[in-house]
Protein backbone atom coordinates (compact mmCIF):
# COMPACT_ATOMS: atom_id res chain seq x y z
CA UNK A 1 0.00 0.00 0.00
CA UNK A 2 0.92 3.79 -0.76
CA UNK A 3 -0.07 6.86 0.48
CA UNK A 4 0.46 9.95 -1.96
CA UNK A 5 0.91 13.49 -1.05
CA UNK A 6 0.05 15.71 -3.80
CA UNK A 7 0.25 19.64 -3.35
CA UNK A 8 -1.54 21.18 -6.07
CA UNK A 9 -2.88 24.94 -6.54
CA UNK A 10 -6.41 25.92 -5.40
CA UNK A 11 -7.33 26.97 -8.25
CA UNK A 12 -6.74 23.30 -9.40
CA UNK A 13 -8.32 21.40 -6.62
CA UNK A 14 -11.46 21.08 -7.62
CA UNK A 15 -10.90 19.88 -10.86
CA UNK A 16 -8.07 17.50 -9.37
CA UNK A 17 -10.22 16.05 -6.69
CA UNK A 18 -13.87 15.11 -8.97
CA UNK A 19 -11.79 13.35 -10.99
CA UNK A 20 -9.81 11.55 -8.38
CA UNK A 21 -12.95 10.79 -7.07
CA UNK A 22 -14.49 9.64 -10.44
CA UNK A 23 -12.50 7.37 -10.63
CA UNK A 24 -12.67 5.66 -7.01
CA UNK A 25 -9.86 6.97 -5.30
CA UNK A 26 -10.67 8.39 -1.24
CA UNK A 27 -9.15 11.60 -0.62
CA UNK A 28 -8.54 13.42 2.22
CA UNK A 29 -8.17 17.47 1.38
CA UNK A 30 -6.21 20.11 3.25
CA UNK A 31 -6.15 23.62 3.26
CA UNK A 32 -2.15 24.75 3.01
CA UNK A 33 -0.27 27.84 2.00
CA UNK A 34 2.82 27.54 -0.32
CA UNK A 35 6.42 29.30 0.73
CA UNK A 36 7.12 31.78 -2.40
CA UNK A 37 4.22 33.99 -2.87
CA UNK A 38 2.39 32.61 0.08
CA UNK A 39 -0.47 31.27 -2.40
CA UNK A 40 -3.01 28.99 -1.30
CA UNK A 41 -2.70 25.75 -2.21
CA UNK A 42 -4.28 21.93 -1.40
CA UNK A 43 -2.22 19.19 -0.14
CA UNK A 44 -4.57 15.94 -1.03
CA UNK A 45 -3.62 12.80 1.12
CA UNK A 46 -4.55 9.52 -0.75
CA UNK A 47 -4.01 6.27 0.19
CA UNK A 48 -4.32 3.35 -2.01
CA UNK A 49 -2.54 0.17 -3.75
CA UNK A 50 0.37 0.29 -4.94
CA UNK A 51 -0.79 -0.63 -8.76
CA UNK A 52 -3.24 2.29 -8.66
CA UNK A 53 -0.19 4.67 -8.21
CA UNK A 54 0.45 5.80 -11.61
CA UNK A 55 -2.85 6.19 -12.21
CA UNK A 56 -3.37 8.66 -9.81
CA UNK A 57 -0.15 10.44 -10.89
CA UNK A 58 -1.46 10.51 -13.68
CA UNK A 59 -5.36 11.83 -12.97
CA UNK A 60 -3.56 14.70 -10.61
CA UNK A 61 -1.01 15.53 -13.92
CA UNK A 62 -4.12 15.90 -16.24
CA UNK A 63 -5.94 17.88 -14.00
CA UNK A 64 -3.04 20.75 -12.40
CA UNK A 65 -1.46 22.45 -15.13
CA UNK A 66 1.44 24.76 -15.23
CA UNK A 67 0.96 28.16 -15.87
CA UNK A 68 2.39 31.44 -15.86
CA UNK A 69 0.84 34.42 -14.22
CA UNK A 70 1.52 38.36 -13.25
CA UNK A 71 2.09 38.67 -9.27
CA UNK A 72 3.22 41.46 -7.58
CA UNK A 73 7.03 41.28 -6.00
CA UNK A 74 8.29 43.18 -3.00
CA UNK A 75 8.83 46.83 -3.33
CA UNK A 76 12.61 47.76 -4.90
CA UNK A 77 14.53 50.67 -4.40
CA UNK A 78 14.91 52.27 -7.75
CA UNK A 79 16.29 55.60 -8.14
CA UNK A 80 15.52 56.91 -5.18
CA UNK A 81 11.87 55.72 -4.29
CA UNK A 82 10.67 52.66 -3.88
CA UNK A 83 8.89 50.77 -6.69
CA UNK A 84 6.86 47.80 -6.70
CA UNK A 85 7.25 45.71 -9.69
CA UNK A 86 5.03 42.86 -10.85
CA UNK A 87 6.90 39.52 -11.83
CA UNK A 88 5.86 36.74 -14.10
CA UNK A 89 5.77 33.37 -12.05
CA UNK A 90 5.26 29.95 -13.01
CA UNK A 91 1.93 28.33 -10.89
CA UNK A 92 -0.13 25.48 -11.45
CA UNK A 93 1.02 22.07 -11.37
CA UNK A 94 2.04 19.76 -8.72
CA UNK A 95 4.72 18.38 -5.99
CA UNK A 96 3.80 14.91 -5.16
CA UNK A 97 5.35 12.06 -2.83
CA UNK A 98 4.69 8.52 -2.32
CA UNK A 99 5.48 6.77 0.54
CA UNK A 100 5.74 3.50 1.74
CA UNK A 101 2.72 2.29 4.36
CA UNK A 102 3.32 -0.68 6.61
CA UNK A 103 -0.08 -0.61 8.11
CA UNK A 104 -3.06 0.99 7.57
CA UNK A 105 -6.56 0.75 9.77
CA UNK A 106 -9.69 2.08 9.47
CA UNK A 107 -11.99 2.38 12.39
Amino acid sequence: MKLILAIVSNDDSSAVLSALNSNSFQVTKLATTGGFLSLGNTTLIIGCEDDLVEKAIEIIGNESKRRTEIAPSSAAFLNSEFSSMPLEVTVGGATIFVLNVDQFYKL
